[in-house]
């Protein structure tokens, strides 16, 4: 069990797991990527900023979400560098693991949901999984480490 993943205080308590910057390297189809996340606390910790970085071989894909409460649920919206945005709820994961931080959303394609729970290294996993007829589809899995 990772002693480092342990909720915070306030309704964004819950993400204090993954306050700071972290690190992942792994294999994708378009060659070897590193990916960085750094999640803070802005606007007088009303809210959590997210800022990833996917290094690809051939450029950098860049991400920017706001993590903060609407309509009383822990809420994110994320905006890419491609120009797609895409907006979602916290929702359960326990399937993946008992202390998993699941946000799903709505997109173009269907519903999708990422992920992230805690590793037995100090770090945490990242995974993107798609809904199907036969459950979850995952095509994204990361290990981070701190930074």
């Amino acid at each position: 069990m990772n002693p480092k993943w342990k909720k915070g205080r306030g309704r964004l308590g819950l993400l204090q797991p993954l306050m700071g910057s972290w690190a992942a390297e792994t294999d994708s189809p378009m060659g070897r990527l590193t990916c960085t996340r750094e999640f803070k606390f802005i606007l007088s910790g009303n809210y959590i900023e997210l800022t990833a970085k996917w290094h690809f071989p051939k450029g950098v894909y860049h991400e920017l979400a706001v993590i903060g409460i609407k309509d009383d649920k822990l809420s994110f919206w994320s905006f890419t560098s491609d120009g797609k945005r895409s907006e979602g709820y916290l929702a359960d994961g326990k399937d993946i693991h008992p202390d998993a931080i699941c946000f799903e959303a709505n997109m173009p394609a269907g519903l999708a949901r990422m992920i992230y729970w805690p590793d037995e290294d100090g770090g945490f996993c990242w995974a993107v999984e798609s809904k199907v007829k036969k459950g979850w589809n995952r095509f994204a899995e990361h290990k981070y480490k701190a930074v």
